[in-house]
């Protein structure tokens, strides 16, 4: 058996809290294989990929690359051994086009050092043409769809020559469609010889597309498996120690559904660009329901997200909160107004990582454990530890919140506030990066929230999350509503079926709030 690579005996200890995030893992990627990397939150993968790709140095073990015996100090190690990795949040700069993203750093130059753009794009062309990826090398990065800047990520690695290349979670915010020409491309380099390894908690994603899947609880490996041979269920009873299925009971909470949140003709303009950021949003998000937005990367989700968070001004239309005006109210009189907010960037938004978890937990309430200017620290981490253990967060009051895993810090954020919400809240993309569990049971909390009688607006790319919880569905493209589904509707749609709205294939004639 030919081995692009042998990791044994990998252990990493973090000594700021003896945390062992890998734990003795012995792993092997075939040559020409498609690998999936798979466990729950904090079980040890994006360690173990950190450390293959040189973002981390291993306590104990070793690594082999093509059979001989290597060190990796760094990506720049990496890249030499024909190592690369695409991030779950991409790494691109926004007002460079794909060409200048692509050869950064490694960019061909004319006599006397000047970056020769011309070789550039024809070289990242010659790249787009070889793998039939869909995307303009000349355009800018921002005017790219997400599918697109997921192909530019991997074009990156491609133009460096690599023969192993890692993804973490690279479905996380694509569509069907996007994802099933995601897969083509890997299969195709895994047909050319390439090796992949790809970090995922998607379990249909994982026997679709994977040759092996390797699954990790706590730091170790529990074994390496033929996909073939394990349904769904096996693999989520080897991640978890029991198996878990997505779903949420829908029941009808007895209350009077009354509109808390209303959009009127709401549009959003950038200086200088034709085409509305929102153009035109008209709904409502009522009492007791979990009301549901899809929408491709670019097309005006995240747009809807700042506005809803008080970030971004509109340009027309109102915004109501129980039928009292909130338009362009600010992100400070919206949470005095009872804006309860989980944001789709939990690390720069939803947190800050430099902070304790107790100081995390009291951002809005702080005045309420101090007195005569001096804050009761007694009584912040009591508060902190009643809600870590209720909400069952793996940490400690005293704890930088930034060396939480993914999960925790997303529990976190989600206890802080759900305790301060007063009739609504705003979740975008939730369980981005979540295990089974952890979506679970983020999942809960949303029922938990709307049986409370909460108007819960959930935002996702995630179609698998919308139709498993939301009531009524809207689908954005370009910045305009293309269709709002409810009751029977919505739950038979298929994901095929929204995936065509998301895309601008399809769109209803009339649509009704």
């Amino acid at each position: 058996m030919e081995y692009a690579v042998e990791m044994h005996g990998i252990t990493r200890i973090y000594p700021e809290n003896n945390l062992r995030a890998n734990d003795a893992v012995d792993l092997t990627l075939r040559k020409g294989e498609i690998l999936c990397l798979a466990g729950e939150n904090g079980a040890g993968k994006t360690t173990l990929m950190k450390i293959l790709y040189g973002l981390e140095r291993p306590d104990e073990g070793d690594i082999r690359v093509m059979g001989k015996p290597v060190v990796i100090g760094s990506p720049l190690d990496a890249n030499r051994l024909g190592i690369g990795m695409v991030h779950q949040h991409f790494m691109l700069v926004d007002d460079f086009t794909v060409a200048q993203n692509v050869v950064m750093g490694v960019e061909p130059t004319l006599y006397g050092g000047l970056y020769n753009i011309n070789e550039a794009e024809k070289k990242v062309a010659k790249v787009v043409s070889d793998h039939h990826f869909s995307v303009d090398v000349k355009k800018k990065v921002k005017s790219l769809t997400v599918g697109q800047k997921q192909q530019a990520e991997i074009m990156k690695m491609l133009y460096r020559d690599v023969d192993i290349l890692i993804l973490d979670e690279p479905t996380a915010v694509l569509t069907e469609q996007e994802t099933e020409a995601l897969f083509v491309t890997l299969r195709e380099l895994a047909r050319l010889g390439k090796s992949l390894i790809l970090i995922t908690h998607k379990l249909n994603e994982i026997k679709a597309i994977s040759h092996r899947v390797a699954i990790m609880r706590q730091g170790k490996l529990i074994g390496t498996y033929n996909t073939a041979e394990v349904d769904e269920l096996e693999i989520s009873r080897l991640m978890m120690g029991q198996s878990v299925t997505l779903h949420v009971d829908r029941v009808d909470t007895g209350l009077d559904a009354k509109p808390v949140i209303r959009f009127e003709n709401v549009s959003v303009l950038r200086r200088g660009q034709q085409r509305p950021l929102l153009d035109k949003v008209t709904f409502s998000a009522n009492s007791g329901e979990i009301l549901g937005f899809a929408g491709v990367g670019g097309n005006g989700l995240g747009v809807l997200e700042a506005v809803l968070g008080g970030f971004v001004p509109v340009t027309s239309g109102k915004i109501y909160h129980n039928e009292v005006e909130t338009t362009n109210c600010g992100t400070a009189n919206l949470r005095n107004d009872g804006l309860a907010y989980v944001p789709a960037d939990r690390i720069e938004v939803g947190s800050a990582v430099a902070a304790s978890v107790a100081e995390n937990l009291i951002v809005d309430a702080r005045s309420s454990f101090t007195r005569h200017g001096v804050m009761n620290r007694k009584k912040i981490e009591a508060h902190a530890q009643k809600l870590l253990e209720k909400y069952s967060v793996k940490g400690t009051p005293g704890m930088s919140i930034g060396t939480l895993s993914g999960g925790n810090i997303q529990k976190v954020i989600l206890a802080r506030e759900i305790e301060q919400y007063k009739d609504y809240i705003v979740l975008s993309e939730p369980t981005w990066g979540l295990d089974i569990a952890s979506s679970q049971y983020v999942y809960e909390r949303m029922a938990e929230l709307r049986g409370a009688g909460a108007a819960v607006i959930l935002i996702s790319s995630n179609l698998d999350e919308i139709l498993a919880v939301a009531d009524r569905i809207i689908i954005f493209y370009r910045g305009a509503i293309v269709a709002m589904l409810a009751g029977n509707e919505a739950l038979g749609a298929s994901k095929e079926e929204l995936g065509a709205y998301m895309l601008g294939l399809k769109r209803q004639e009339a649509i009704h709030d």
